[in-house]
């Protein structure tokens, strides 16, 4: 297969999508939509999103060094774009989109009540990068709507019909392929039958007494 070399570019996709919530100092509510936003540890539990210094919404997540990460459905992906291409300065994307800024429990910005996940994050450090800044943040609280758990508790996140980002265009999430480790479980479970010689009985069953 012949490939053609190209210049650098950002060309790792499909990415999350994610609404961004944050405030200023006095409580205005704003929301911007990222595609650049990552896990980058585990314990503690922290993320990173990736903004412009143009953005409006910059400078708002500067200076509370807080924001929310809020994961939208496949039904709220015209308030992801609008929230995306939309200025803050210019109108309220809450009131605009119809969507509930919603009291967090760890941090002093709104999240989005009709997301059905939200992030609660705390600022930890800013790295300038160039076009962008890199905000490395703790997650402090992790909200998860209650018709995403299955009769045992345990989240079903497919049941949230969330949507990606890929090349300029908006996807929702197809159905699983696999479990993470299921290659080599897989693996495990062929090894084992194989191993597993067909045992034949060398011992003769008792007659059974006459009853006439």
């Amino acid at each position: 297969m012949a490939k053609q070399i190209w210049k650098p570019s950002t060309m790792l996709n499909p990415v999350p999508v994610v609404m961004v919530s944050c405030s200023d100092n006095n409580g205005k509510p704003n929301i911007i939509t990222l595609a650049w936003v990552g896990t980058i540890n585990s314990d503690p539990p922290m993320v990173s999103i990736s903004v412009r210094k143009q953005r409006y919404s910059y400078e708002l997540i500067k200076q509370k060094g807080q924001f929310v990460i809020n994961m939208p459905t496949r039904n709220q992906t015209f308030a992801t774009d609008f929230c995306g291409v939309k200025s803050g300065k210019e109108l309220d994307k809450f009131e605009a989109m119809k969507l509930t800024p919603e009291n967090a429990s760890k941090v002093d910005v709104p999240l989005i009540k009709e997301c059905p996940v939200n992030l609660e994050c705390v600022v930890k450090q800013v790295i300038e990068l160039g076009s962008h800044d890199l905000f490395l943040a703790e997650v402090v609280a992790t909200n998860v709507d209650e018709k995403l758990l299955d009769e045992n508790g345990k989240l079903d996140l497919q049941k949230a019909d969330l949507i990606c980002y890929s090349h300029g265009e908006y996807y929702p999430i197809g159905k699983s392929l696999g479990f993470f480790g299921y290659s080599v479980t897989k693996r495990k479970n062929l090894i084992r039958n194989r191993k597993k010689p067909e045992l034949k009985s060398t011992v003769r069953k008792p007659k059974q007494e006459s009853r006439r």
